[in-house]
């Protein structure tokens, strides 16, 4: 596989994919934002994506099946997820060896953010860029200029900077950028589809996990070994979660857990589970001015 991601960005007019490989939507919510696509994109979407089994929009051989027709649907060049939840993690055993294949031949664009996070690693594996963004079911009910914003990252077309970080080791660093969820991250640890971060950026996210949860998993990655080789940390929103009884705050967590890394490492990144979800290029190469408090975009 590449070793430097190619990064599939939209034309007008290209043809986009809707998926539901994690857990069920709103199906008027996924409608508008089908609509919004439309505007700019052809929109492909199967009638069983609207399937919905307990917590999972459907059973795994209908979003296992889904996600490959797209994948290897030649007219296809970008699969955007209706919303995350919880599922995609059931699929990887079965779709790594032809999803790995179908991308090393024919690079498309991934659209999605948290649960999404399991795709990310499995696109990042194949040396493709993917985009950690607001997902389909949701873009619409954003305001009108995030919506003109996560169009035009669709195409390839940033900010240059990300800029009021918190310093949390100052430092300057360059790498890939890389990351999502840490709680599904956290799931592909002992799994061959956690990708290798070596040199590379690492940005995390995360909702309603008191700080001892996350003092957890960040103990977890450091433990297995992922952290070791990082060029730098960006953390982004960690939504809902507040100190518990303890009154150990997150802000502490994130402090001693990250700073024995000798890395640079900043904080506020605005992006995951809030409305201003910052669209991220994963696999794109950033710089990261922790001393400055800012990303800069390749």
């Amino acid at each position: 596989m590449a070793l430097d991601p190619v990064w599939p960005a939209l034309q007008p007019g290209d043809t986009v994919a809707i998926v539901a490989p994690s857990g069920p939507f709103d199906m008027a919510g996924l409608e508008r934002g089908r609509e919004l696509l439309e505007r700019h994109f052809r929109v492909r979407m199967r009638p069983d994506i609207t399937t919905r089994d307990g917590f999972l929009a459907g059973q795994d051989d209908r979003r296992r099946q889904e996600l490959l027709d797209a994948l290897e649907d030649p007219d296809v060049r970008a699969i955007v997820a209706a919303r995350g939840g919880y599922g995609s993690t059931r699929l990887l055993a079965a779709i790594a060896e032809p999803a790995l294949a179908a991308l090393a031949t024919d690079a498309k664009l991934l659209v999605g953010f948290s649960d999404i996070t399991a795709l990310h690693a499995l696109w990042r594996r194949a040396g493709v860029g993917s985009l950690h963004a607001s997902m389909a079911a949701r873009i619409a009910s954003l305001a009108s200029p995030l919506q003109a914003r996560w169009l035009a990252a669709l195409q390839g077309r940033f900010d240059p900077e990300i800029i009021q970080l918190k310093t949390i080791v100052p430092g300057v660093a360059r790498g890939r950028l890389a990351g999502g969820n840490l709680a599904v991250l956290c799931a592909l640890l002992g799994t061959p589809h956690m990708p290798r971060l070596d040199g590379h950026i690492l940005f995390l996210e995360d909702t309603n996990e008191r700080p001892y949860r996350v003092d957890r998993m960040l103990t977890s990655l450091r433990d297995a070994g992922t952290l070791r080789n990082l060029a730098g940390v960006a953390v982004g929103q960690f939504t809902d979660c507040g100190a518990g009884p303890d009154g150990v705050a997150l802000e502490a967590v994130i402090y001693e857990r990250l700073s024995a890394f000798g890395v640079p490492v900043v904080s506020g990144v605005p992006a995951g589970h809030v409305d201003d979800n910052l669209e991220l290029p994963f696999g794109r190469e950033v710089e990261l001015d922790a001393s400055a408090g800012v990303v800069r975009l390749s």
